[in-house]
């Protein structure tokens, strides 16, 4: 018989920001306790933020949360938690990728910068990366989910209309028109059905999406 074919991705990169805590509670929770691919979480935190938030999203799920340490080997069906005032970055060295933390400067105000962790992943697994964008309240994550879906990833964006703060997402669907829009009850089926592929998705696949109109409450 024949050996399966591998996973079509590799890794899911998570970006989040004002209202994200209950955006990543929620994600976490409806992704399978088997989940078979890393799942790594860029929230913007002070660099004077606690590190409760792998404790808390770790009451909500049964894979295992981790907060990130530097050199740290990237293993399947973890969530791995960037910790504040470090940019995340990915290597892929001889026996698997890792992740590395940098002290680069703030990008957009922030670090980590989503936008600093998704061009990374982006950079090394190529086209076997799914990028989420959830809620939040500045366009960080937009460019990184445009050179995801340009290495041939696969982009999804929370509906904008459902985000607590729809900045984030909204800027994100304008540089990625054809991701795929989802409200966040339907996320975590979406990325459970992703991890199990062993022939990857396409964008291009999808019709793009014509933009409703702009929530005025």
């Amino acid at each position: 018989m024949p050996a399966a074919a591998p996973l079509a991705y590799g890794i899911v990169v998570v970006g989040a920001s004002w209202g994200g805590l209950n955006a990543l509670s929620r994600l976490v929770a409806d992704v399978d306790a088997d989940f078979p691919l890393p799942i790594a979480i860029v929230q913007h935190r002070s660099k004077e933020s606690d590190h409760l938030l792998a404790h808390l999203l770790q009451d909500r799920t049964a894979l295992t949360v981790k907060e990130i340490e530097d050199k740290e080997p990237i293993a399947p069906g973890n969530v791995y938690v960037a910790p504040p005032d470090y940019h995340l970055l990915v290597d892929l060295l001889e026996d698997g990728p890792q992740f590395s933390l940098s002290v680069d400067p703030p990008v957009r105000y922030s670090r980590p910068s989503i936008d600093v962790a998704f061009v990374a992943a982006a950079d090394a697994f190529g086209a076997r990366v799914v990028g989420v964008v959830l809620t939040g309240a500045n366009e960080d994550g937009a460019a990184g989910l445009r050179r995801i879906a340009d290495r041939g990833g696969y982009a999804i964006v929370q509906d904008p209309n459902t985000a607590e703060i729809r900045t984030m997402p909204q800027a994100a669907l304008n540089a990625v028109p054809n991701a795929e829009v989802l409200p966040l009850d339907r996320m975590g089926a979406c990325l459970t059905r992703l991890g199990r592929l062993r022939h990857p998705a396409r964008l291009r696949d999808l019709p793009p999406r014509t933009p409703g109109p702009a929530r005025t409450s």
